[in-house]
């Protein structure tokens, strides 16, 4: 997905509409290239993070007035909307929370289409989580499916015909070749037909996409005519189910299957301690080059064997500088630091 467009004139109402798109894609969950997008953004003007910051307090003022219903009386208490502990409610709950004060016309900025989360992010506890990767699931055919977490599939394999059911999220498969019983993967009306290849499909909010990494699959849907889609490319079917096709670079592949492997998920931890975690689990280490590199708080959703995709975005969107060295340890610095204050 393309970066929201950021209105280079800069007045403070086309950031504040950009930063609210960028929230929004937040809410749902950032794709890869999204979230380099997204530091890239948040590096490029400090009118941008402080904008962010802004809209993330009033939303947490927001999710205060869940706790009030209508029905409770007709005026809501003050004191809902004392500083509180943030929580983590999505789009909806938001919406639901101005609707039933009469603020959403007032507020609709707020819900702009949304995505990682911003570094330090104001009141968040420090936390770490470990994603590990999908589980491969062996099907009676001897293909295999990897769900991603909170996808749900339904498998139902017939003497002629083997279907599954994608009802949300996203799901890898592995197809064994069986020239007689084709493999079809059914979601949201549209079909896709497969003999023996592998490829990824993905159904949320009406959209589906597909993206094939190996063989060639046949994508099929109510209002036109099968649309091949082959290794390296990618299928996009919207409201209109008009499957668009699009040639993906291997770099874009790469970042399309990150869920496929382990992912470290931080927020708001100190770069020392994330350092560490990275550390454990890569030939390639890292090390803290100034006290002030080892404090920086770092937020987001990293894949656990990437080192140098992480390095990458520590320079796009954390004011961290990286000498790669060819012997030893990369040493992570301070981007503002001085070379007479380096260690």
């Amino acid at each position: 997905m393309s970066a929201p467009d950021s209105h280079s004139s800069g007045d403070r109402h086309a950031v504040a509409a950009t930063a609210a798109t960028w929230l929004s894609r937040r809410d749902r969950g950032f794709t890869p290239a999204e979230q380099d997008a997204y530091l890239q953004w948040l590096q490029a003007d400090a009118r941008h993070r402080a904008e962010v910051a802004r809209i993330e307090r009033s939303w947490q003022a927001l999710d205060s007035l869940a706790a009030w219903q209508p029905a409770d009386g007709a005026t809501p208490n003050p004191d809902l909307l004392a500083p509180a502990i943030p929580t983590r409610r999505g789009l909806f709950r938001r919406w639901a929370a101005l609707a039933g004060v009469g603020l959403a016309a007032a507020l609709a900025v707020f819900l702009w289409p949304a995505a990682p989360r911003v570094p330090d992010p104001a009141g968040s506890p420090p936390a770490m989580r470990v994603i590990p990767r999908p589980e491969p699931q062996a099907l009676a055919d001897g293909s295999t499916a990897e769900v991603k977490h909170g996808g749900q599939l339904e498998v139902a394999f017939v003497t002629d015909e083997r279907r599954v059911r994608l009802r949300n999220g996203e799901v890898h498969l592995t197809v064994a070749k069986d020239a007689a019983r084709p493999f079809v993967v059914e979601a949201g009306g549209v079909i896709v037909r497969a003999i023996g290849t592998a490829f990824s499909v993905r159904w949320e909010r009406d959209t589906l996409d597909v993206l094939v990494t190996e063989g060639r699959v046949q994508v099929e849907t109510p209002t036109g005519a099968p649309v091949p889609v082959s290794a390296g490319e990618s299928a996009h079917v919207g409201a209109r189910m008009r499957p668009v096709i699009a040639v993906e670079k291997p770099e874009a592949i790469e970042r399309a299957q990150a869920w496929r492997t382990m992912r470290l998920e931080f927020e708001g931890l100190p770069l020392a301690v994330v350092v560490s975690e990275f550390n454990l689990r890569n030939t390639l280490q890292f090390a803290i080059g100034d006290a002030g590199a080892g404090r920086v708080k770092v937020a987001g959703t990293f894949q656990a064997d990437k080192p140098e995709a992480f390095a990458r975005l520590l320079e796009a969107g954390f004011g961290i500088a990286v000498e790669r060295r060819t012997a030893g340890a990369w040493v992570l610095r301070s981007a503002h630091t001085p070379p007479s204050a380096r260690k």
